[in-house]
């Protein structure tokens, strides 16, 4: 009877060790299953917030506007534009509007070419509508005048 004793006792730690590889490959499974839908969250609410700022890219341009037209010098309606302003970088839009800086065609579209003095590589001279981004992405290119070396 021992030798059906050690017999039935392997096969019982081979269930057992197959039992245990089902429930690590499970639990594997599972831990990759949370991290793909923290994943795909995220993304959502990126998704969500970037909807957001672009729809909100036309007030920006009118506020733009009415500053260049001495609108927004003071009043209610600057402290107004200000914290929509301000509220907008908590969400990490930032505005693409240097100038005197190289033309990179991911953040500026040139719509102007005009010849510079004493520049070395295409320059944007002008901005004629600012640009946004949102972290690395952007949302919109900034249109600008580019300098070019003669």
């Amino acid at each position: 009877m021992p030798a059906e004793e050690s017999v039935a006792q392997g096969a019982g730690n081979a269930e057992a060790a197959e039992l245990k590889n089902d429930l690590l490959r499970l639990q594997a499974e599972y831990v990759n299953y949370r991290k793909r839908v923290e994943r795909d969250r995220a993304v959502a609410g990126e998704m969500a917030v970037i909807g957001v700022l672009n729809s909100l890219l036309p007030v920006l341009d009118d506020v733009d506007a009415a500053r260049q037209h001495g609108d927004l010098t003071d009043g209610p309606f600057a402290a107004i534009a200000n914290k929509l302003e301000n509220a907008l970088k908590t969400y990490g839009l930032v505005r693409i509007d240097e100038t005197g800086v190289e033309f990179d065609p991911t953040i500026h579209e040139a719509l102007i070419q005009q010849p510079g003095e004493d520049i070395e590589v295409d320059t944007v001279s002008q901005v004629l509508r600012s640009g946004y981004k949102s972290g690395e992405r952007v949302l919109r290119a900034a249109q600008v005048i580019v300098a070019v070396p003669a």
